[in-house]
Formats: structure tokens, C-alpha cells, sequence
């Protein structure tokens, strides 16, 4: 059966029967249905307070390609295994975002028998998180134009207008547009771009705000632009920081549901890895570190994406501690980094093993430098043969670690057990997690570090532009930020094209953007953008309902 057959045959429990799992009852929640719900805000304050916290368990994988890691599947396979060995367990995820669910990757709810249900409306419209993000984002916008179109009372010059309209699809025709064309009473025209909503700034500022006042705080600092005497402009004085506020008060608020085997899951928040910070919201992982004694949560794309990230603007933005990191791993995609073409890749090939495996090391050094304890979590594939696998955990060891077969997407809970069982042991070491730059550093130092430490560059490439503006951010006093990196997910460099472990090499930034509301400078790496465009064939060819509303085609 497909994923998508086999989360509509699971018969669901009521959300209100996952909730009791972990503490929490009927009045704590506000129902979107019998199977969705939202912690409500009293809840809310009071599981942010609590004394208690869980063990925090990050899933990570090696980097991406076309044969698939399967990450989420992983995840959820792990929560489940951890419960199946007696572990009071709770999951935190992302919201999927409509963008790669229409285009080339697909939904996020996991596989095959590691899924988190009901996966058609996680995967779709959900409880509307997105869209009112997404709301939120095009007010600003258009509050934005209509200041320029009143008479500009704060001598803000167009040209200098840096925020950006946002949509929840791949749609590459809407990256850079001309607005206000027509007659006097249709606007300023001036030129300006979209971006996908889960790279917006207002992602972010929900994902890493735990109250409606931050809330209110960090959308009323976001740089709007400059005045024609160059001095910086701030949503906040527009006067209309509520309004925005007001479109997001249930955003703010993590979303509680099910894994097939009836485990809870928060999922909320939706930012990429490659362009945005790439980690579900600070609330969904502080409830599930007061109601769970292991957290089990993931982190987009690869270790030198998701991983990163969620160490240095996260997990330091708000004391967060990891214990313990699982780097996801298939013997096809390590075939792939090994120079296998993927019409070959059923085919039994050492060699690509030992060459692919390199990659695997990168990250397992990376999640050293951080001082945290990992294992490899081998996702099995049909495919793969037991020499495969028995060469996998072989190098594993060489490098100073373990590699465990996961067959979470067969057998659920019960394929992950062995590596819940290792997970749990190394939760009990104690943690020595650092963060891999400091914040007193300058913005060329902190890039140039990641790009050293994290990406095996041997040097770094600004831009002159770049530079200029970095310099222009530390002077306005914002030099003590992280930054989030902007690059491609498909390799450990800026090249897509450059697989396995690439090493002394030039790291081009090619530009960078303040996000004063989120906390964070983006640094643009290479060809990367933050407004996706669809495929030659998009999964939306293969979608389709029916008239009793079932949904075909999303996996």
C-alpha cells in the first residue's frame, strides 16, 4: 500500500484520548474536529513554566538526494519505538508547507507505517497556521504601499522597501514584480519580490515567540526599509503591530495530533532548512518537554543545514540543552554520494558505499564539534543488502560511532526499538553541548566559521555588496546576532553538484538580509532562492479527490 493508503485505513483515536496520554484534558484544548487540536493559552503559559523537562533528542540526516533519506519517518518511527520500549515519549514536528506537496518532495507526516494521521490535512490546509501567516506577512505589505501611497509621512524611499509578499507555493513567476502600475489611485509603483510564506520573516518571529507580547515585539522592530536620508524604518512605526498580532493568535499556538500508533505529536511551524531556520515552533517543543519524558524532535534538510540552525538560533535563543543527535542515513543515498546513478542503485555496490559514506562522516564530525552524543539511524530500504548494511555500521564505528537498522517505515514502532533502546543510553551521558560560534564575533567571522567548520570551505568569497551591508548591520548594533544561512540542501557546499564531502573549496556569499524581528542575519550562498519554482512534472499531476472528498496521489 501507498502512505497515503495506509493512513486511511488506520482507524484514529480521539484527540482528546492522545491528549490524556500526556496530562492534559478536554479543557486545555480548543478542537479543530475529533482528531486536531490547539493547546489553549492558559495551558500554554503553564507548560512553558513548568520545573519539568524532558530529554531532547534531535533527528538529523546526512545530505539529501533524489533516492530519498526519510527523515520525518524516521522520527516518528523513533517516538513510537522509544513509547514501544516504556518511554514516556512525545513528538515535535514541522507543518508541511503546500509548496513541496504540489512540486517535487512531498508531504511531511513520515512513511509508510512511521506516519503522523490525519496526513491528508497536515499535509493540506491543516489548522490554517499557514494561511494566517501568510495573511499576516501580505497586511504588512500592503500596509506598507498604502503609507507611500498617503503621503509618505515617514519619508520612506521606495527603492529601499525590503519587505516581501509571500505565498505558500512554488511559483517562480511571482520572485520579482512591478507593483502600484495603472493610474495615480492604484499605488507607487516600484519593484519588489515574493518569497514563499515558510521563508518569511513571520514564520520565524511565530516559531521562535512564545507570547502574543513577543509576538508583538519582534513584528514591530522588522526593518521596512530606510528614509531617504538612510536612516532605518521599523514596522512599528506604522502603528499597526495589533493588527498583524491579531491574524496570528491561534498561529501562535502548537497543534496537537496522533502517530498511527496513537502517540502524540505537536506540529507546528513550518520554516525551511535551505532559506529559513528550519525548526518547529519553541512552544510545540516546550510543551512536549513538560508533558514527555524524551522529546523527539527534527530539524530540515541535512546537519549542515537543520542541524546547525537549530543549535545556534534555537536551542541558544532560548536555552534549549539536546541530548542526544540521530543522523539519518540510507545505503541508497550514500550510493548516490558515492557516484551511483539512481536507476543503478537496487544494485549491490561496496565501493559506492565506502566512497558515499564520506558524507555520513562529515555530519558525525559536525554533530561532534556541537558535543553531542549521535548515532546513524539506517533507514531500510527494500533494497539494501545485509553486505550493505554490515558496511555501514562498520564505518560507523571507525568514525567513533554506531549505525542502527531502522525499519520504522515496515514495522513502526516495533522496526525502531533497537534504536530507541541506543537513543535512551545515550541520553544519559552527560550532555556537553557548545554552539560552534560565539555571538561577539563579527558576521564575516561567524560565516566564515560555518563555512570552515560545518561546510569544509577553505575560504570564503563576499560579495562587496555583502560586505558593505554587514558592516552597515553591526554599526546599527545588531553585530551580536547568529546567522542562517541561505544554500543548497543538496550538498554540504554552495554547489548542488558537489556530492560526498567536498573540501577546500571557495564559499561564495553573494548577499545578506536583516531579519531584526526574527533574531537573525540570512546570508544568500551561491544560486539559492527563497521563492521556489515548480518541477517539469509536479506531484500535483498525480493529486486528485473524489466525491466523497478522499484524497488520491499525495504520496
Amino acid at each position: 500500500m501507498t502512505d497515503i493508503e495506509i493512513a486511511q485505513k488506520n482507524v484514529m483515536i480521539p484527540v482528546t484520548e492522545v491528549a490524556a496520554k500526556i496530562g492534559l484534558t478536554e479543557k486545555d484544548l480548543d478542537l479543530y474536529g475529533s482528531y486536531k487540536a490547539k493547546i489553549n493559552y492558559e495551558k500554554l503559559n503553564s507548560l512553558q513554566a513548568s520545573e519539568k523537562k524532558g530529554k531532547l533528542i534531535l533527528v538529523t540526516a546526512m545530505t539529501p538526494t533524489a533516492a530519498g533519506e526519510g527523515k520525518s519517518t524516521v522520527t516518528i518511527a523513533l517516538g513510537d519505538g522509544l513509547n514501544k520500549i516504556g518511554k514516556k515519549t512525545v513528538i515535535a514536528l514541522r507543518e508541511p508547507s503546500l509548496g513541496p506537496c504540489f512540486g517535487i518532495k512531498g508531504g511531511a507526516c513520515g512513511g509508510g507505517y512511521a506516519q503522523v494521521v490525519p496526513m491528508e490535512d497536515i499535509n493540506l490546509h491543516f489548522t490554517g497556521d499557514i494561511h494566517a501567516i501568510t495573511a499576516a506577512n501580505n497586511l504588512m505589505a500592503a500596509l506598507i504601499d498604502n503609507h507611500l501611497q498617503q503621503g509618505n509621512v515617514l519619508n520612506i524611499d521606495p527603492r529601499t522597501i525590503s519587505w516581501k509578499r509571500c505565498v505558500d507555493l512554488n511559483d517562480r513567476a511571482l520572485r520579482n514584480v512591478i507593483l502600484g502600475l495603472g493610474s495615480r489611485i492604484d499605488g507607487v509603483p516600484r519593484e519588489s519580490h515574493f518569497q514563499i510564506s515558510v521563508a518569511s520573516e513571520i514564520m520565524a518571529i511565530v516559531c521562535l515567540s512564545k507570547s502574543i507580547s513577543e509576538l508583538k515585539e519582534r513584528i514591530s522592530r522588522i526593518i521596512i526599509g530606510q528614509t531617504y536620508a538612510k536612516e532605518n524604518v521599523t514596522f512599528g512605526q506604522l502603528k499597526c503591530t495589533g493588527a498583524i498580532a491579531s491574524l496570528l493568535k491561534d498561529a501562535i499556538r502548537p497543534n496537537l495530533v496522533q502517530t498511527l500508533e496513537k502517540n502524540p505529536a505537536f506540529i507546528h511551524g513550518g520554516p525551511f532548512a535551505n532559506i529559513a531556520h528550519g525548526c518547529n515552533s519553541i512552544n510545540a517543543t516546550l510543551c512536549a518537554l513538560a508533558t514527555g519524558d524524551y522529546v523527539v524532535t527534527e530539524a530540515g534538510f541535512a546537519a549542515d543545514l537543520g542541524a546547525e540552525k537549530f543549535f545556534d538560533i534555537k536551542c541558544r535563543m532560548h536555552g534549549l540543552k539536546p541530548n542526544a543527535a540521530v543522523i539519518v542515513a540510507t545505503c541508497r543515498a550514500i550510493k548516490m554520494h558515492g557516484g551511483v546513478l539512481k536507476a543503478d542503485l537496487g544494485n549491490e555496490n561496496l565501493e559506492a558505499i565506502k566512497a558515499g559514506f564520506e558524507n555520513v562522516k562529515a555530519h558525525i564530525s559536525n554533530m561532534k564539534k556541537f558535543g553531542l552524543p549521535c548515532v546513524v539511524a539506517v533507514n531500510k530500504f527494500i533494497t539494501d543488502t545485509d553486505a550493505e548494511v554490515a558496511l555501514v555500521q562498520q564505518l560507523a564505528k571507525e568514525c567513533g560511532s554506531e549505525a542502527i537498522l531502522c525499519e520504522g517505515w515496515g514495522k513502526g514502532g516495533d522496526g525502531a526499538k533497537e534504536l530507541a533502546a541506543k537513543v535512551a543510553e545515550l541520553c544519559e551521558k552527560p550532555s556537553t553541548f557548545k554552539n560552534i560560534y560565539e555571538l561577539d564575533k563579527s558576521f564575516k567571522e561567524k560565516i566564515e566559521t560555518l563555512a570552515k567548520e560545518i561546510y569544509g570551505a577553505s575560504s570564503v568569497e563576499f560579495d562587496p555588496k555583502a560586505l558593505k551591508k554587514l558592516s552597515e548591520y553591526e554599526k546599527a548594533g545588531y553585530g551580536n546576532l547568529p546567522v542562517c544561512m541561505a544554500k543548497t540542501q543538496n550538498s554540504i557546499s554552495h554547489d548542488k553538484s558537489k556530492l560526498g564531502a567536498p573540501s577546500g573549496y571557495a564559499f561564495p556569499v553573494r548577499d545578506v538580509q536583516l531579519y531584526s524581528g526574527a533574531g537573525f542575519v540570512v546570508a544568500f550562498a551561491g544560486d539559492i532562492v527563497d521563492m521556489p519554482g515548480l518541477p517539469k512534472v509536479p506531484a500535483a499531476e498525480n493529486i486528485d479527490v473524489d466525491d466523497n472528498g478522499v484524497i488520491s496521489g499525495l504520496f
